[in-house]
């Protein structure tokens, strides 16, 4: 089994938001692009709350991402795994990416979102004993893999609206509770 690597960050010093995958499946090596799996829904999520045209080319939608002050990456740097699921990563083989160097850079992040709970379980236990930096807000938000198919594109939707919440100053409504789809921490 050769070691996989994921992509650099999606970022600008002007980013307020991280968004953290685990490590891009297939689909997404192979394209050299984040979330390309036809089927995951980050992208229609993200043109629905952005607000850009989902069939932009993939350019414009990252161009849209860092209009928007969001940052896109993954917590894995490399890893060993069998397929696209985060299920088969080897543990073991797991290397963070470098968030000390990341947030140096990124002194305007003050909200991290997990797309799943492989990002944040990662996070927690590769990075967080590493880094020394101000307080995040932390939350996992729904997986927008197409393995996630016990939660419909809508709800995934409505949990994924707390993004908006640091770049508006609004309060975002939920009708979605519990651990699963909303979890927030702080890191002092």
């Amino acid at each position: 089994m050769t070691r996989i690597h994921s992509f650099t960050p999606v970022a600008d010093e002007r980013a307020r938001i991280l968004i953290l995958g685990s490590m891009p499946g297939s689909a997404s090596l192979a394209a050299r692009q984040y979330y390309a799996h036809k089927q995951n829904a980050f992208w229609r999520i993200m043109a629905e709350l952005v607000a850009f045209d989902y069939g932009l080319p993939y350019a414009d939608k990252i161009a849209a991402l860092r209009s928007a002050h969001i940052a896109l990456w993954d917590v894995l740097h490399s890893c060993k795994r069998i397929g696209s699921l985060d299920t088969m990563i080897e543990a073991e083989t797991q290397l963070a990416n470098d968030f000390v160097s990341f947030f140096h850079r990124h002194r305007a992040i003050t909200h991290i979102y997990f797309n799943g709970s492989k990002a944040e379980t990662c996070f927690k236990q590769l990075v967080m004993p590493n880094i020394e930096c101000d307080t995040f807000h932390y939350q996992r938000l729904p997986s927008t893999s197409p393995a996630n198919a016990t939660i419909p594109f809508m709800k995934k939707l409505e949990a994924w609206r707390a993004i908006l919440k640091p770049l508006h100053g609004e309060s975002i409504p939920y009708s979605i509770h519990g651990d699963l789809l909303k979890k927030e921490y702080r890191l002092r």
